[in-house]
């Protein structure tokens, strides 16, 4: 085995063992067989014309924006993020018509497991509690941020801090509500002094992160900021040439946006996020409401 080969069977064998919980999980709730795949559709160009409004709330995540990024206010150019995370695809499987309960008891069953994971050492003797997820299981719509702050790790939910707060704020201007969406991170452990996670630590929450998804099947899933980007595309672009567009990750179209918690630090790129809502509406099908 060349030394190419070997880098890339981790993470095919990351992604076996994922197909396989993630199968069992559904076994567990009930499902008893799936159907075959078909290709996922390739998103094609889209353009809207949406009208400008003030990005609402008021308010800090530590990346910059990218001043060479082309056309980041159109609309989205069709992309299909290059991955060794496919063989959901290859296994030639598909998301079972899950009833909602049958959601719930997957998630559930997956939530136990995350709470009893010790495979990341220092986030387990860093944590009071997991932080899973939250929101509808049937959601048509994810947002996926970073891992678990101080607030987080201390009521056991995303999103509750600051940034939290103004999140609730953005979903609240697309005529949303909190109960409405999926909120989760990448990491289901609060990371040491809030720093980024390690590439070993998403690693390791990555088949938890999978079964989330794949139980959901949420339509379009957006990204809050560039780690949670780079970590479910597998890409190493920066966030600024990524805005603009959206992605195909499994059957979900895939938006990236700047994290609430860098909106704090710099209020002036609330205009941008507002931009990739108003995005994001029109590809979803709703009207952008009146301001």
């Amino acid at each position: 085995m060349n030394k190419r080969q070997g880098s890339r069977g981790a993470p095919h064998q990351r992604a076996r063992r994922a197909v396989l919980q993630t199968l069992e999980s559904w076994h567990a709730a009930g499902v008893e067989q799936v159907q075959a795949m078909a290709p996922a559709p390739v998103i094609s160009e889209t353009k809207t014309t949406v009208r400008k409004q003030p990005m609402p709330g008021s308010g800090h995540e530590s990346e910059a924006p990218d001043t060479t990024a082309d056309s980041t206010h159109q609309a989205g150019i069709a992309a299909t993020a290059p991955s060794d995370r496919s063989l959901f695809d290859s296994a030639d499987i598909t998301r079972p018509d899950l009833s909602l309960e049958q959601r719930c008891a997957v998630l559930d069953a997956a939530k136990g497991e995350v709470a009893a994971c010790t495979r990341c050492a220092e986030l387990v003797g860093n944590r009071t509690q997991t932080v899973f997820g939250v929101g509808d299981p049937q959601a048509r719509l994810c947002f996926l941020g970073e891992a678990p702050g101080a607030d987080e790790d201390k009521q056991g939910e995303p999103f509750v801090g600051r940034a939290g707060q103004l999140l609730n704020r953005i979903i609240e201007a697309c005529g949303m509500r909190r109960e409405d969406v999926y909120i989760l991170n990448i990491l289901k452990c609060r990371p040491p002094g809030n720093r980024a996670p390690t590439p070993q630590e998403a690693a390791n929450c990555r088949e938890f992160l999978d079964r989330q998804l794949e139980t959901i099947s949420p339509e379009f899933i957006c990204c809050l900021g560039g780690i949670a980007a780079t970590n479910l595309l597998d890409t190493t672009q920066s966030i600024g040439k990524m805005r603009g567009r959206f992605y195909d990750y499994r059957g979900s179209k895939v938006i990236v946006t700047y994290h609430p918690a860098y909106l704090l630090r710099n209020p002036a790129a609330k205009r941008d996020v507002w931009e990739d809502m108003k995005l994001l509406l029109a590809e979803m099908g709703l009207e952008i409401p009146a301001r």
